[in-house]
Formats: structure tokens, C-alpha cells, sequence
């Protein structure tokens, strides 16, 4: 099929760069991805190029989607032109733009109007729109891979379902998507043109990469892709009237989660870490990134803290015990709380059955249920005040 694919976009010239796509390089082989009726192709788009992206999205659909076995067909388009023109004007998918990098000095990146923060730094955001129909984005973050981010992501969102806000998850995590596990979700989400529409399951919408790929395949992309991917995910999935949206980012400080930081409008963000030293290192670059684009930080939950032993009863601090705490008391924001590394979270996890919908009256859940609370009064401080 990938060959029959590939024969079809050699017959698609590209004006001033090449005779077809595929030659052009703007197509690479390998990237292509095909699961259960659906082809994701990923185009790079040349520096300066002036041709008609929209054209040639519409060339790529014209030449799949008459192949036998395809549904739906997602173009990808990543450039690194700064001007190209954002899918709600061109009524296709829009070229991304170019990653993300620090700023050498606060003018590099035109400022925005100042919010109120609770983490210190100049406001280093590019512009950007907020997402219609949602009233604010929680970024769930930690520093590296493997501190149970996305369980936290995932019941946090459940959590804040609990107390009666619209709630949708969406899992930014490319490489690794951990949602189709994490809430049971077999099916894939509804596509009606160019938009993707949610798939809702215990109360919240979820949106994840996994979705679209076989749960064994890796995803192969390059940085912009990535970003061009994330950036669809937000603005051209049918999110409809949501209160919060959930962000469970990828783990790292890499261009990816730049980007998102910058041109997402983050409400606030959470920092994830297991409270030994060589994770609290890594949640405090995290942590450091939101604060150089002037992202409040809600507070540092620190995840698989003290193991109770179900046979004896005794605590074990196997990942070490308050590593996060002080660091939050140190770096003067919020400490959230405390999870412990549990069976109870870890079995109901890997079944599809998050503890906060399965154990709605555990102690677990009362944690989650707290943190969310705590997290909700910050992004909505005018409810205090009714």
C-alpha cells in the first residue's frame, strides 16, 4: 500500500522546488503512517516557499483517498515560514510554525498584555488566540519520563469532572500517548471533514495521538512535525464548550513543549516529580521553563511518594519522602500534595479504570479530588468571591 501511496505523490509537481513531492523531499517514505483505514502524511514544507499549501493539501487528499482501504486522509504540513496562514483562514490544515527557542533577551518575542502570575519572569509569550469554547488550559508537566505525569493528568481531569466543571484531556505526549490506556479507549474518534471530534468517556472528552497509531508503533517524526501535529490538536479538534482543558505534556523542556507553552494559552501549570534528587533536578527545569514564558505555576505534586506495604502495614520511602515539598517551599510555589505508590492506582491504571472513577471513595481519590480543588481556585478565583 505505502508503495501505491508513494507512486501517487510522485505524480504531484511542486512548482519551483522540484518536479513531484516525493523527489522534492518534502515527502519522506518512512514517515508515512497507515492504521485501520486512516493514512497520516507528514509534508515539509521548504524555507520561502511560495507555492499554494492549500493546493497541495487538497493534490495529496484528491490522490489517496480513492485508493481501496482509506477512510480519511491527515496531512500534516510543517515550515518554517513565521507567516503562514493559521487553518481557520485557509480552511485547511495549517503549516506550523517554526519551533520554538529561548529568547536571548525579553525583546526577541513581541510581549503580550501582563496576567496576574503566581511564578516570577517576564511575559516571553509569542501572541496568540484563545481556543474557542474553552474557558482555561491546565498544563500537567514534569521534567523527564516516568513519573506517572499522565496518571496524574488523567486523574486530576476525572477529579475536576467531580466538581461539576466541563472537562476535556488531551494527551500532548506524541512519542509515548498514554490516554488510550489509561482511560480503556479502543475506538477512534470521529472525523467529519477537517475537523476531529473528541472521544468522551467517564464524564470528560479525550483526545490523544494513540488514537490514530497502532499501540506497539513508534512514532517517527521530526520536532516540527510534532509541533505542527500538537498545534492541529488544539485548534482543529471539535473541543465544544469545555471549562478546562487538561494538557498532559510531554515529558522534557524540549521544542515541543516550548512551543506549547508559547503558543497555547496556558491558564496555569502543574509540576509532576517523584521526590528523589535526580527527578527534582529535572521537575525544577520544568518548573523554570513556565516561568520564563510567564506561566503561572499552580504548585509541584509529588507523585509515588511513601509505598505502604499491604502486608505488613510498614511505609517504605523507596523513592525517597518531601524531596518535592521542599523544593516547592524553597522555590516559593504551592506544594499540591502528596500521591503514594500504590497497587490500587497502578492496577486501575493499567485496566482503563482510573482510580478516581473506579474508587470514587478512596483516600486516593480524596487526593485527587483535592489537588483539583486547589488547582480549580486558582484558574477560577472569581468563584471565591460568589
Amino acid at each position: 500500500m505505502k508503495k501505491v501511496i508513494l507512486a501517487r505523490l510522485q505524480t504531484i509537481p511542486v512548482a519551483g522546488v522540484h518536479p513531484n513531492l516525493v523527489m522534492s523531499g518534502m515527502i519522506v517514505a518512512n514517515e508515512i503512517a497507515m492504521e485501520d483505514g486512516k493514512v497520516i502524511i507528514p509534508v515539509h514544507v521548504p524555507e520561502g516557499f511560495s507555492g499554494d499549501l492549500p493546493a497541495i493539501q487538497q493534490a495529496i487528499e484528491d490522490k489517496i483517498k480513492p485508493l481501496d482501504g482509506v477512510d480519511h486522509v491527515l496531512v500534516v504540513l510543517t515550515s518554517d515560514k513565521s507567516d503562514a496562514a493559521p487553518a481557520s483562514q485557509t480552511g485547511k490544515v495549517a503549516a506550523a510554525p517554526a519551533p520554538a527557542t529561548a529568547p536571548s533577551t525579553p525583546t526577541t518575542i513581541p510581549r503580550l498584555k501582563k496576567r496576574p502570575t503566581e511564578a516570577k519572569g517576564p511575559d516571553n509569550r509569542p501572541e496568540m488566540e484563545p481556543i474557542p469554547g474553552i474557558k482555561a488550559i491546565l498544563a500537567v508537566a514534569s521534567g523527564k519520563g516516568g513519573v506517572g505525569k499522565s496518571t496524574c493528568s488523567t486523574n486530576i481531569a476525572l477529579a475536576l469532572s467531580t466538581l461539576g466543571f466541563r472537562v476535556g484531556l488531551l494527551d500532548a505526549d506524541i512519542y509515548g500517548p498514554s490516554a488510550p490506556k489509561l482511560m480503556g479507549i479502543h475506538e477512534q474518534p470521529r472525523i467529519e471533514g477537517d475537523r476531529v471530534f473528541p472521544i468522551e468517556k467517564y464524564g470528560i472528552k479525550v483526545m490523544s495521538m494513540g488514537f490514530f497509531m497502532e499501540e506497539e508503533n513508534p512514532v517517527i517524526w521530526r520536532g516540527p512535525m510534532v509541533v505542527s501535529a500538537l498545534m492541529q490538536f488544539t485548534r482543529e479538534v471539535d473541543w465544544g464548550g469545555l471549562d478546562v482543558l487538561v494538557l498532559d505534556m510531554p515529558p522534557g523542556t524540549g521544542d515541543a513543549q516550548l512551543t506549547m507553552a508559547q503558543q497555547t494559552p496556558l491558564t496555569g501549570a502543574v509540576i509532576v516529580s517523584t521526590p528523589q534528587d535526580l527527578a527534582l533536578i529535572d521537575a525544577r527545569k520544568g518548573l523554570n521553563m513556565f516561568k520564563n514564558v510567564d506561566v503561572p505555576i499552580y504548585g509541584i505534586i509529588e507523585n509515588m511518594s511513601t509505598f505502604i506495604c499491604p502486608h505488613c502495614g510498614k511505609p517504605s520511602d523507596i523513592f525517597g519522602h518531601g524531596g518535592a515539598e521542599e523544593d516547592a517551599r524553597r522555590l516559593g510555589v504551592p506544594f499540591l500534595g502528596a500521591i503514594p505508590l500504590h497497587m490500587d492506582i497502578r492496577e486501575n491504571s493499567d485496566a482503563g479504570t482510573p482510580v478516581v472513577v473506579s474508587q470514587p471513595d478512596s483516600t486516593h481519590t480524596a487526593l485527587y479530588k483535592k489537588i483539583a480543588l486547589n488547582v480549580a481556585a486558582r484558574m477560577f478565583p472569581e468563584t471565591d468571591d460568589e
